[in-house]
């Protein structure tokens, strides 16, 4: 399959990241206004598109990860967690189901380590699995966008991103109003053949496009965790608030789960995340990796940064949980010390939620008040 993107042929396409994706058109912060305001489109051509079809995938792939996904009607849209016995987080999914077939959408690094996992998993359970890249490809929007959306079985692939609001089942560690309100992301499946005809559009002044720079920033602003950015060897998904959208806590076992568990509901977990506010006055924008420090100590690294076009220079950051919530920090960022202003995402005190009433101690005197 060819991985260059034939998005890359109109005007102005730039790929900064060899991806085969424009990163952006010539101008990031208007591509960012028109996406914000749903008229654009962003090629994510480069994500691959994974399925599970027969009677057993949804209660098997139930058994396996995070969320509760065992009655998902066709149509509908979720999004679960592979993780590793110790709670880790392997792999992020995106899913919807159209009554035949169930569509998996990941990051291509993702594909091949995923499919060879789910596979070994299989036994005597009736599923099939393929990898259907080479026929689907994503496109992403925050509108509704006049497009070939492909549906095989009569179902419209779309997936719709549940991060404006927490599932049931899940729980927020976020205070206060949350950015990801208005968080109106989806990513729709078109023929991959169907491309060049969509650049011909574009080029007709039809559909406007935006580069995956403008999404990854809006992204950013909606405290929206990506796999491909986020995640680390050590992620686990309180660090992110993930439980958010991607957990279900009461759903039942699978890998993972008594650390999701444990984590929540008696420990803290050693991480969170922030949204950074940059000082932009260098002139420098800091990197992914980049060191996130406070009086002169590393406490985490950036994950995702980008330039808002009305909050500016502003990135997502994991730091240690013990991290002074109000204090500046400062990012390192071509040699340059970066001041950040942190805006709580996940705060110091998430978890611990069973509220386990403290028992008197051992020898002491419980008296009874006189009546």
């Amino acid at each position: 399959m060819d991985a260059r993107s034939p998005f890359l042929d109109l005007p102005g396409a730039v790929d900064l990241t060899d991806s085969g994706v424009p990163s952006h058109y010539g101008n990031p912060l208007p591509e960012q206004r028109a996406l914000a305001d749903g008229d654009a489109i962003v090629d994510l051509s480069d994500r691959a598109v994974l399925t599970i079809q027969g009677p057993d995938r949804l209660s098997w792939l139930n058994s396996l990860t995070s969320q509760a996904v065992s009655a998902l009607k066709p149509g509908e849209s979720s999004e679960t967690l592979l993780l590793d016995v110790t709670g880790r987080v392997e792999h992020a999914v995106r899913l919807v189901d159209d009554g035949d077939t169930l569509w998996m959408l990941v990051d291509r690094p993702e594909a091949e380590g995923l499919l060879a996992w789910l596979n070994s998993m299989r036994f005597m359970l009736r599923v099939e699995l393929a990898d259907r890249t080479a026929d689907f490809a994503t496109i992403g929007t925050l509108g509704d966008p006049p497009l070939p959306i492909a549906a095989p079985n009569g179902v419209p692939l779309i997936w719709h991103d549940p991060w404006h609001a927490v599932t049931p089942g899940g729980h927020q560690y976020a205070r206060g109003e949350h950015p990801g309100a208005d968080w109106s992301w989806s990513e729709r499946l078109v023929p991959r053949d169907a491309l060049p005809s969509l650049v011909a559009r574009v080029r007709s002044g039809e559909l406007t496009v935006a580069g995956t720079l403008a999404a990854d920033a809006l992204r950013i602003a909606a405290w929206r965790p990506r796999f491909s950015t986020e995640v680390d060897e050590r992620t686990i998904p309180h660090e992110l608030d993930w439980l958010r959208t991607a957990v279900h806590l009461s759903k039942g076992c699978y890998r993972g789960q008594e650390t999701v568990a444990k984590v929540h509901n008696l420990g803290h977990p050693p991480r969170r995340l922030v949204m950074l506010h940059l000082d932009g006055s260098e002139g420098v924008h800091p990197e992914r990796g980049a060191v996130v420090s406070l009086d002169g100590q590393e406490v985490g690294a950036v994950t995702s940064v980008a330039l808002h076009y009305e909050l500016g220079p502003i990135a997502l950051a994991v730091v240690k949980r013990s991290t002074d919530a109000v204090a500046t920090l400062t990012v390192e960022a071509d040699g340059t010390a970066v001041a950040a202003s942190q805006e709580v995402v996940v705060p110091p005190e998430a978890g611990a939620e069973a509220h386990v009433p403290r028992l008197p101690r051992l020898g002491a005197v419980t008296r009874t008040p006189r009546a």
